[in-house]
């Protein structure tokens, strides 16, 4: 009796990155090609976002960022930090954007543990001092004197915010300072986490592009630093 031929052994099919598809790598170069403020925002919206979503959180677990401490902020603020960051990926260098966004991402994770490591190792250091050593530190600083100079320095501010504000203003120069006192009036409830995601917010809020909230933003940085340095020599009132 023939012995039945040995049964062939199927082989593991390789899991696919469902998540990050062909289809997302093209709807993240169009978006990037596109300056249609609605067709880019349906592309982020659909496609864009969840794969980057689901991207950060396989790598946090992959390579165990998950001892990180708060970090399921940390996972969202990596993902509002890609979106700020997602125009500068160019496919012409040859690089996917699977790839390029993953080595950007862990990268950003391990930053995060090198900023970690520095204050776990300050706190030790603290908790090495003697209590005497203690008590002289932390009489140095007055929390109440701190409190009530920046309450002073943000009255100050806006008043001088006000002031910048004149009828011969350009359109484009009145909507970014229309945007910054709303993001300054607004600063306990959104999430700033850097300087890009505050022009992802710019840019939502005027409708200009980068280019044009920079130009304008240069005019009250200038403003800006008239008003703190009067106000650091105490002629500021």
């Amino acid at each position: 009796m023939n012995e039945p031929f040995p049964r062939k052994r199927r082989r593991r099919k390789k899991q696919s990155r469902d998540y990050f598809t062909q289809v997302h790598e093209d709807a993240i170069i169009k978006f990037c090609n596109s300056r249609d403020q609605k067709e880019r925002l349906d592309l982020y919206i659909q496609y864009i976002q969840p794969a980057f979503s689901e991207m950060v959180d396989k790598i946090v677990f992959t390579y165990k960022f998950t001892t990180l401490p708060n970090i399921d902020d940390l996972r969202e603020e990596c993902k509002v930090w890609l979106t700020t960051i997602l125009e500068k990926y160019d496919p012409d260098r040859g690089s996917k954007a699977f790839s390029y966004f993953s080595v950007i991402t862990k990268n950003w994770f391990i930053h995060q543990v090198k900023v970690n490591s520095k204050k776990v190792k300050r706190e030790i250091e603290y908790e090495s001092l003697t209590n005497e050593t203690k008590l002289k530190h932390l009489a140095t600083y007055n929390q109440y004197d701190f409190k009530r100079e920046k309450e002073e320095f943000w009255a100050s501010l806006w008043d001088e915010i006000e002031n910048w504000d004149h009828p011969n203003m350009k359109p484009n120069e009145r909507k970014v300072l229309d945007a910054i006192k709303i993001l300054l009036s607004n600063s306990e409830n959104i999430e700033i986490f850097n300087k890009k995601a505050i022009y992802l917010y710019m840019r939502e809020i005027t409708g200009l592009n980068t280019k044009q909230i920079v130009n304008n933003l240069n005019k009250m940085r200038t403003r800006y630093k008239t008003f703190k340095v009067k106000w650091d020599e105490g002629s500021q009132t």
